[in-house]
């Protein structure tokens, strides 16, 4: 992959800040902001409407490649689900059920094929397997990490949740997540600790490293 196009991997646990940077950063860089998470809750989501096993590995393909995915707006532009609006996607039964929509190889493989149609142009795209599967040849590669408990602060601040229940919910969810794609840093990504670092702390070191990569990007 061409340094000239802007590519920007985003991994790291639930609640470590990747969401927030990842818009953040591409906000600034000027390239689409793509969260690859709703996409994999759409499926989940679907799934529950069609009642679809989550044993059942084809229907699940059917479902993922019955959906339509788009880039809307500006600012940056966001990855949108036809059909769909966030709240359906943040529900408790589609947080159940994420993580066992993604163990499936079959139904990674259609989504990875549309994650790299929406970034061939240039993203800021966060996920579990982007710097390793999806754009293993991504010039710049960022993992976020933070200690559990700013975590769950975090995760219970956003959601307004109770924090036991999310703590409960975040081991459960990382428990499922690491049986599918180990959450480790890909090669050569830049690593960043989150858990002391404000939004914009967080957003300046990305920055930082965002600048070395293309240094003719203002």
């Amino acid at each position: 992959m061409s340094a000239a196009v802007i590519i920007v991997a985003v991994d790291g646990a639930a609640g470590s800040g990747k969401s927030t940077l990842a818009r953040g950063l591409a906000q600034r860089l000027g390239v689409a902001y793509v969260n690859t998470g709703l996409m994999y809750r759409a499926v989940a989501a679907a799934s529950i409407a069609r009642g679809v096993d989550l044993d059942d590995a084809e229907g699940l393909v059917d479902l993922a490649r019955g959906l339509r995915f788009r880039l809307e707006g500006d600012d940056p532009p966001t990855l949108e689900v036809e059909g769909y609006v966030p709240v359906d996607l943040t529900t408790p039964g589609v947080e159940s059920r994420v993580s066992l929509v993604a163990r499936h190889p079959v139904v990674r493989s259609v989504l990875r094929d549309q994650q790299r149609t929406l970034g061939a142009t240039g993203a800021v795209m966060e996920g579990r397997d982007i710097a390793t599967v999806v754009f293993p040849d991504a010039p710049l590669k960022l993992f976020l990490r933070a200690d559990q408990m700013r975590r769950v602060d975090r995760r219970a601040d956003e959601r307004d949740a109770d924090t036991n229940v999310v703590r409960d919910a975040l081991e459960r969810r990382d428990a499922r997540d690491a049986r599918t794609t180990p959450l480790e840093p890909a090669p050569g990504a830049i690593i960043i600790d989150t858990s002391d670092l404000s939004i914009d702390q967080t957003l300046d070191e990305a920055l930082g490293a965002a600048r070395r990569v293309w240094p003719e990007r203002r």
